[in-house]
C-alpha cells in the first residue's frame, strides 16, 4: 500500500506500515458472552493487566503452551489489526519479544474468523492456518 500527500506542491510517495491480524485464544464459553454483546471485555488477566493479550501467529504457539496447556473448548480468534487504530500497542514482553496489547474493548466487528483450537493426539493445541 501506499499513500500520497501533498506537501508545498510536492508530491511524496511513501509506505504505509500495514499492522498484521493479531490473534486471541480464549475459552468459548467467554466468546458467547461477546457474541451476544458484540464486545469483548477481555479475559480476568486482561481485565487484571488493563489490556486484551494478543499474539502474532508466529508467537500463538507458544501462548497455548504456557498459558492454555491441556485446555479444551478454546477459540482461536484472527483480528483486523488495522481496525483497532493508536488503541493496538506492541509492547516488549516474553522474552523481549513484542506482542500486540489492545487498550480497549474489542469490537466484534474487527473479527475476521474464530476457530476452534482443539488439542491433537500429541496433546499439544492444533492450529488452523494463519496469516503472518
Amino acid at each position: 500500500m501506499f499513500s500520497c500527500k501533498a506537501l508545498t506542491g510536492q508530491v511524496y510517495i511513501g509506505m504505509m506500515t500495514a499492522m498484521p491480524v493479531v490473534y486471541k485464544i480464549v475459552p468459548d464459553t467467554l466468546w458467547q458472552q461477546a457474541r451476544q454483546s458484540g464486545v469483548f471485555h477481555g479475559a480476568p488477566i486482561d481485565l487484571t493487566d488493563g489490556f486484551i493479550h494478543f499474539s502474532t501467529a508466529k508467537q500463538a504457539k507458544k501462548t497455548a503452551e504456557l498459558y492454555f496447556a491441556g485446555q479444551t473448548g478454546l477459540l482461536l480468534v484472527a483480528i483486523d489489526g488495522n481496525a483497532l487504530g493508536d488503541k493496538l500497542v506492541f509492547e516488549p514482553s516474553r522474552g523481549g519479544d513484542l506482542f500486540p496489547h489492545l487498550y480497549a474493548p474489542l469490537a466484534l466487528s474487527s473479527v475476521l474468523w474464530e476457530k476452534p483450537l482443539p488439542l491433537g493426539a500429541d496433546g499439544a493445541h492444533a492450529f488452523p492456518e494463519m496469516a503472518e
